[in-house]
């Protein structure tokens, strides 16, 4: 009657999964697509795909994605294969594992950050082709 599609066919580009502003989930979660949270989100992350935290969410949780994006508020460590972006209403208390970090002004940051190449991190961005890796202790930035 019903038919799923094989685990090969979900496209990490997609947002499958939703939780939406006034909605409260506790537990782990992982994906192999994409992940938005405007509601309250308690527990870790993994996912294959990225993870946006929108301007209404809040997450006290571990996250692990390919790109992350915060616009809301988030306690935690984050692990980025590729991008973390805090934006300017974005709040992170946590320690930052990523290729490549931004952070715009207004934003606010507190803990420390690591940087790192990947496969993924693109190679035409001065902060890319750094062998070196950063790391600051206590960051507070706002920017």
């Amino acid at each position: 009657m019903f038919k799923s599609k094989p685990a090969s066919a979900v496209d990490p580009a997609t947002t499958d999964t939703l939780i939406g502003e006034g909605s409260v989930f506790e537990g782990n979660i992982t994906s192999k697509a994409s992940i938005r949270v405007e509601g309250t989100m308690q527990g870790d992350i993994h996912c294959d795909g990225d993870v946006v935290i929108g301007e209404n969410g809040n997450a006290h949780s571990n996250i692990s994605a390919r790109h992350v994006v915060i616009a809301g508020e988030v306690h935690g460590e984050i692990q980025a294969s590729g991008m973390l972006t805090i934006t300017s209403k974005g709040r992170l208390e946590g320690n930052v594992s990523a290729a490549n970090l931004v952070i715009e002004q207004g934003a606010r940051f507190t803990g420390t950050s690591s940087m790192r190449e990947t496969a993924e991190a693109p190679q035409a961005q001065p902060q890319a082709k750094s062998k070196a890796s950063t790391e600051s202790n206590a960051i507070h930035a706002d920017a």
